[in-house]
């Protein structure tokens, strides 16, 4: 009997030595800390893998990472059930046989062609159990895998210090004027003139009114953050940074309070065109939404109790006969105009210019841009 256990004891020992052994080519994931937002986007690892569910990487997730789930929205949903209703200790069986199926899966799939010097960074919503079995299992392969300390929750609390907490650092100048006066269009013109801008039209994927949604939709709040952090990192806070003046809401979404109190008291440059250069650009511009008679009558109707339902039905009527510049006329006289000068007087500003333009067509903007971009560097 003493033969038998020293020859199991001898055996462990031998085990234990082949395992430490085969180990020390690999260091084991480790949790990295980033402590700012630029380290975490500055990692230098070579693929982000985010290992939540589709539905959780849908909603936002850290930028250029990709997605392979640990687990997929069905199989969370499975597993937290059983965690709740039978026991969490079936629970974390169930999910750890689930993850190493689909861990297999990514193996023969996306991360086929990983050559040995492959090294990724893996994180999941909290840093817990998903992306640290991911990590070890791509460690056991001899890929050197770390994890995100706090997982997709640092990442979030980088940004809202950077959204919420802290002042924002970069001088910004509004690109004011009334609708129609092609402020969205001129931002791109800008930037090829070497002028920083933010895009907030863009970032939101709406065009800021009644009419503004765009194909597609919105991405979540957080995921609009998410891009916005990100372009305000990579802009120079030492040079100024024209945004187009905005209202605090874009569509449904929200600006964060930082730069919603920098913009309120940023100086602006303003855009100046005639009404009917106006029109003609708005009716060309908005085409997709105010051509379609039951478009235009679902987005205006929460107008019908501010403007009132003589003046929405007029403007039913001129999309249905066609006369979309009439209709671009109506609309800016009749409630745009009306806003924005009220507005104006509740946020009044400083005026580094006044830029003319008689007409919106490419040379009208491109005189229009030369004049805005001299007027910031000045």
């Amino acid at each position: 009997m003493l033969h038998t256990l020293r020859g199991k004891s001898r055996s462990r020992n031998f085990c234990t030595r082949l395992v430490s052994c085969r180990y020390a080519h690999y260091p084991r994931p480790m949790p990295r800390e980033f402590d700012s937002l630029g380290a975490l986007l500055g990692h230098g690892f070579d693929t982000v893998i985010d290992v939540r569910s589709p539905a959780e990487f849908a909603e936002d997730h850290v930028p250029g990472a990709i997605n392979l789930p640990a687990l997929d929205n069905a199989q969370r949903a499975q597993v937290g059930t059983i965690y709740k209703q039978v026991s969490p200790f079936d629970a974390r069986k169930l999910g750890a046989a689930m993850v190493i199926r689909n861990v297999a899966d990514h193996l023969n799939g996306p991360l086929a062609d990983m050559d040995g010097g492959w090294r990724p960074l893996v994180y999941c919503w909290r840093g817990g159990q998903r992306s640290g079995v991911f990590a070890t299992l791509l460690t056991e392969i001899g890929w050197r895998a770390d994890t995100i300390k706090g997982g997709y929750q640092t990442y979030r609390r980088r940004v809202n210090r950077a959204l919420y907490d802290n002042p924002l650092p970069h001088d910004l100048i509004l690109l004011d004027g009334n609708t129609g006066t092609a402020k969205t269009a001129l931002l791109p013109m800008l930037a090829d003139r070497g002028v920083q801008v933010l895009d907030l039209e863009g970032l939101a994927c709406h065009r800021g009114s009644l009419l503004g949604a765009m194909p597609g939709g919105q991405p979540s709040q957080r995921a609009f953050e998410t891009g916005l952090a990100c372009t305000l990192y990579d802009l120079d806070p030492a040079r100024p940074v024209v945004v187009e003046a905005e209202s605090n809401k874009i569509g449904r979404l929200t600006l964060p309070p930082s730069l919603w109190r920098a913009m309120l008291t940023a100086p602006s440059v303003v855009i100046d065109v005639p009404l009917p250069a106006r029109a003609a650009y708005l009716a060309q511009a908005y085409r997709d939404v105010i051509a379609d008679p039951d478009m235009v009558a679902q987005r205006l109707a929460p107008l019908r109790r501010l403007r009132g339902h003589a003046v929405v039905e007029h403007w039913i009527t001129l999309s249905r006969q066609g006369a979309l510049e009439d209709l671009s006329t109506a609309l800016m006289v009749d409630h745009y105009d009306p806003a924005y000068t009220k507005s104006r007087r509740i946020h009044e500003r400083a005026t580094l210019a006044v830029v003319a333009a008689k007409a919106l067509d490419q040379d009208g903007l491109a005189r229009a841009a030369d004049a805005v971009a001299a007027a910031i560097k000045r």
